[in-house]
């Protein structure tokens, strides 16, 4: 490294060219972030310097900036390293220590910002001599000797200087560690980089550039330094690295590709059919996916209410239905989007928790999937594969768009804006019309009701349809052309994008509205006392509002009109028919598909309990024999099925073998 005194007057002259981003900077109170492209232009030498010998570097640079007698003390930042900095989280090595470097990753763990002490002030009671002292560990370090008289005794601690202080976790990207266990690396931020808009960008969920100095963190075992360090990034500047879909850039050519598709007549099934051209039929579901990428609008009532704008989708089938590939082409179609399976998914790492860190001694906050898909798409598969108590957690982020922790010292609220696509295969393999869904899947009848349509892929044999698939899946093979998109999934990408950047709320005309009314109004009247049947609920009409936004914003229209109230209707009945109808009475039924106890066996659980209730008042003791045959006159069969689930759920008990008895 050249004179020092050669360097400052270097760093003066650059500084100059830049005074009024100075004194801006000072007034302010914000730090100086300069271009690193700005000093390689100006001085080469310089710049090389800075990514060699950074802290040395950084130091002139804060000792220059007092020679412009600016109001306040700022720091400095710089931006924009050479493309030969970046390296991944996994590739840093020994050769990369004390070198000014940037990395990308995703914030894992994050602490609280809380101060660090980095000097402390002694005096000497012998020379009265006042001097310093860097503090560089995890514990105060006092003096030794006074600088001045060398006496090893007898120093008045005076006081200590501090500045905010957080570590982060950070971890590779998911779509560069695919089939690989994603590095990690610990990341330190100090002054400027704890505000509280840095903090926001920096917590968990959040995919961010740092450009920073690589450190050793010395280990010790049993208070001896170990042969094995640690690494960390003491962070100089960070920026957001993973744009959210309003922050796509879409240039000029870009728009006017998109503006010309929006004038196609047939623009809605082309977005159809580009969706998964791979996956033979499935229309509805498609058109079900391709509304919930574009999504509604979110709603903040004057009482406070929040009504959200997300959609969720549910596939419930059998085996071979290319659930997993509908799940898989979908997340990727929208930034900071994930795909999960139940199988290898807990609580944790879907919604988020508090560990303990193992370096700074306190409690850290985790995000799980749904918090780092925050304005984007999750999808789950193998969905009824999880923990219960892991699915009950789910509850909040689906209907509210946020996460709640309150565990250890943390009490927080993540944000998680995120569309649910969920794929979930029946207990007993293959889907059962005759089973209401509850029966068929475990999962609680709440959190089946947050999802606003549900769909069944069924696999039945059809010669006519089995030849469409195979004659699909050959030409397919034979011809990768025949399968690819009408309108590609990078194009497809930014017209999600054009149409969220662009329509930010949708409103809803008259005649949607009305339309709507009709249709829920004329579901409902088919309600009577005798089966107690409810064909549809008002979650059913919000979600109509949602399908018709969504309908809306494809189009570039920032209100609905008829069709896409007729779209939403249509997608609406499909969804109602194919899991909420009972084949009994043969009407649609809402408790069928959400979960609950259906309204047929409803009745049939009420005539049963008042068999129950009459044998009582005549004898004193009823017998299960007596009835399952009063029950099998009143044409119940499966009399033994519903005693049992009484019994499960605690309405009634055997108060002896071969007898029954309600609570």
């Amino acid at each position: 490294m050249e004179s020092e005194e050669n360097f400052k007057e270097q760093i003066y002259e650059f500084l100059k060219t830049k005074q009024e981003e100075l004194v801006f900077a000072s007034t302010n109170d914000k730090p100086l972030i300069l271009d690193y492209f700005d000093l390689d232009k100006y001085n080469p030498g310089l710049a090389e310097n800075l990514l060699e010998n950074p802290e040395e570097v950084l130091n002139l640079f804060e000792e220059v900036i007092k020679d412009f007698n600016l109001e306040t003390k700022i720091g400095i930042q710089f931006k924009n390293l050479p493309k030969t900095q970046t390296v991944r989280i996994r590739s840093l090595r020994t050769k990369h220590m004390n070198n000014f470097l940037n990395v990308d990753g995703m914030v894992k763990v994050a602490s609280e910002v809380k101060p660090r002490i980095y000097e402390t002030v002694y005096e000497c009671q012998e020379c009265g001599e006042k001097f310093s002292l860097e503090q560089r560990g995890s514990t105060i370090v006092k003096p030794f000797v006074c600088p001045s008289c060398k006496k090893r005794t007898g120093f008045k601690f005076l006081e200590k200087k501090m500045y905010d202080s957080r570590w982060l976790t950070i971890q590779e990207p998911f779509e560069i560690t695919t089939g690989e266990k994603p590095g990690e690396v610990k990341v330190f931020l100090k002054k400027d980089l704890t505000t509280p808009e840095i903090q926001r960008i920096t917590d968990p969920g959040n995919r961010i550039f740092i450009n920073g100095i690589l450190r050793e963190l010395p280990r010790t075992i049993r208070g001896r330094e170990a042969t094995q360090s640690d690494i960390y990034i003491e962070a100089n500047y960070l920026e957001l690295a993973e744009k959210e879909i309003e922050e796509i850039d879409i240039s000029r050519g870009n728009e006017k590709e998109i503006l010309d598709l929006v004038k196609q007549p047939d623009i809605y099934n082309k977005l159809v059919n580009s969706l998964a051209p791979s996956v033979y039929g499935n229309k509805e579901i498609k058109e079900a996916i391709l509304l919930q990428l574009f999504g509604g609008t979110n709603a903040e009532m004057p009482d406070g209410t929040h009504i959200r704008g997300d959609i969720h989708v549910l596939l419930v089938g059998d085996p071979a239905t290319a659930k997993s590939q509908l799940l898989k082409l979908t997340y990727r179609l929208i930034p900071r989007s994930r795909y999960v399976s139940g199988k290898g998914v807990t609580g944790a790492g879907l919604i988020s928790t508090v560990r303990k860190d193992e370096f700074t001694g306190g409690w850290v906050l985790e995000a799980g999937a749904l918090v780092l898909s925050n304005k984007g798409l999750l999808a789950i598969d193998e969905f009824e594969k999880m923990d219960r108590d892991d699915v009950v957690a789910m509850h909040e982020a689906l209907e509210q768009g946020t996460v709640s922790i309150a565990k250890a010292s943390i009490v927080a609220t993540l944000p998680a804006q995120t569309s649910v696509l969920a794929g979930a295969n029946p207990k007993l393999g293959r889907f059962d019309i005759y089973t209401p869904i509850a029966d068929q899947i475990v999962i609680p009848p709440t959190l089946l009701s947050r999802f606003d349509l549900k769909f069944a892929l069924r696999d039945i044999p059809n010669p006519e349809e089995d030849r469409k698939l195979v004659d699909h899946v050959l030409l397919a093979r034979k011809d990768l052309k025949t399968i690819e998109p009408e309108i590609s999934h990078s194009l497809l990408r930014k017209y999600i994008a054009y149409s969220k950047q662009n329509i930010k709320q949708v409103e809803l005309s008259d005649e949607t509205l009305e339309d709507f009314k009709k249709f829920f109004i004329d579901m409902r009247s088919k309600y009577t006392e005798e089966d107690k049947i409810v064909p549809i609920t008002f979650r059913q009409f919000e979600a109509l509002i949602r399908l018709a936004q969504a309908s809306a914003k494809i189009k570039l229209r920032n209100k609905t009109i008829r069709e896409d109230a007729d779209k939403a209707i249509r997608i609406m009945q499909v969804s109602l028919r194919q899991l909420g109808f009972d084949t009994e009475s043969k009407k649609l039924d809402i408790d069928r598909a959400e979960g609950s106890v259906a309204g047929s066996q409803r009745s049939k659980i009420r005539v049963l309990l008042d068999i129950i209730d009459k044998l009582e008042k005549e004898m004193k003791e009823v017998l299960i024999e007596d009835v399952g045959a009063q029950a099998e006159d009143k044409g119940i069969t499966e009399w033994q099925e519903l005693v049992q689930k009484l019994k499960r759920e605690g309405l009634l008990y055997e108060p002896k073998s071969g007898h029954l008895r309600k609570v």
